[in-house]
């Protein structure tokens, strides 16, 4: 039996509960939790923003050691430390034939799975596949990659989303370079690694713009030169820091209509917005014509930082034993398992950075 957190029904509040967790079968690994990030992803779960088989253990950011392993795993071995992947590709669907491994169309049919039982013998799905918030899991082996030597296990949890999101929409989606003005729109845990990712990439202004005020010393560390409440005349208060063009690029990390249409607006003619964040199916954002035609502007969505995990993990550590990418000033709190709700209730106040649950 092992602790977990278990989502019993769409709207229902989780429940810190042990569960019989098996030993791994043919191609599965069994992995301690070193840590687990609380994504705001998890809480869309929850409510059912986005939806997921139930019950299930949530918790899809985390990091650990590897326990055991089924027959044919080759890729790792017991006392390895490991990254959990939450959508790994397939390899062959037409996505991931094209290279965009983000969009495998099979990426999540393992979270239809039964992976484990509750005590009173009630089957339970993996959350996102990787089932984190919890002491052990059981994952196929293509959920895990390796970790990188120097990098610390406990904060490596973050690499498994908050981080490759974040990078990626930099990187990957927004492609800044050297000498570009950025707005991230939301300072929470991706929020945050995009901050930072955005000054590895070299962007000359990077404006952080959050509703809390007592985010700016988070966004500040994390590489903002400039920080935004946001209110009705956000796009005009970025407008008059960049001289009145607007920035160069912004990354929308809430998933609001209003956030998006603001972002896209903070943006100079030609600019090039990349959207992060999950927005329900009632967020709504409207255009005319003829200021899509006048503007010029891009617009994009951007899953999981349109990164491949395997490429993109071992650049990431490189960043971080360079001390260009600091993973605990992106950590508000550290929690146990039970504290979980409480952080959920953090990030609908919008406070705090990362909460991560600490095993």
């Amino acid at each position: 039996m092992v602790r977990a957190a278990v989502l019993t029904a769409v709207g229902s509040p989780l429940e810190i509960t042990d569960i019989d967790l098996p030993e791994p079968g043919p191609g599965q690994v069994r992995v301690r939790l070193a840590a687990a990030g609380v994504c705001h992803s998890d809480l869309s779960l929850t409510n059912g923003t986005m939806r997921v088989p139930v019950p299930a253990v949530l918790g899809h950011e985390g990091a650990g050691t590897v326990v055991s392993v089924g027959e044919g795993v080759t890729s790792v071995a017991p006392g390895a430390e490991v990254v959990l992947n939450w959508a790994p590709s397939c390899g062959s669907c037409h996505p991931c034939s094209l290279g965009e491994v983000w969009l495998c169309v099979n990426a999540l049919n393992g979270a239809a799975s039964v992976y484990a039982r509750t005590a009173d013998g009630a089957e339970l799905h993996p959350g996102l596949n990787v089932a984190a918030f919890a002491e052990e899991t059981v994952v196929a082996e293509n959920c895990l990659i390796p970790l990188p030597d120097g990098v610390p296990l406990i904060e490596a949890a973050l690499l498994g989303c908050a981080v490759l999101t974040g990078y990626g929409a930099i990187h990957h989606s927004a492609r800044v370079r050297a000498g570009e003005t950025v707005a991230v729109f939301g300072a929470g845990g991706v929020g945050l690694a995009t901050l930072q990712s955005a000054r590895i990439a070299g962007a000359a202004r990077i404006i952080a713009v959050d509703v809390s005020p007592a985010k700016e010393e988070l966004a500040r560390a994390a590489g903002a030169t400039d920080f935004v409440v946001a209110s009705e005349t956000t796009a005009k208060d970025i407008r008059r820091l960049t001289g009145g063009q607007g920035t160069d690029v912004a990354v929308e990390c809430v998933g609001r209509a209003v956030t998006i249409r603001t972002a896209w607006e903070s943006t100079r003619r030609g600019g090039r917005t990349t959207v992060v964040g999950i927005g329900g199916k009632d967020q709504q954002v409207t255009f005319n014509a003829l200021e899509i035609f006048h503007w010029g502007r891009t617009l994009a969505g951007c899953v999981y930082g349109n990164s491949d995990p395997a490429a993109d993990l071992p650049v990431l550590a490189g960043h971080i034993r360079a001390g260009r990418l600091d993973l605990g000033s992106m950590v508000s709190e550290r929690i146990a398992l039970d504290g979980i709700p409480a952080a959920f209730d953090t990030m609908l106040a919008g406070k705090g950075g990362r909460a991560l649950v600490v095993f």
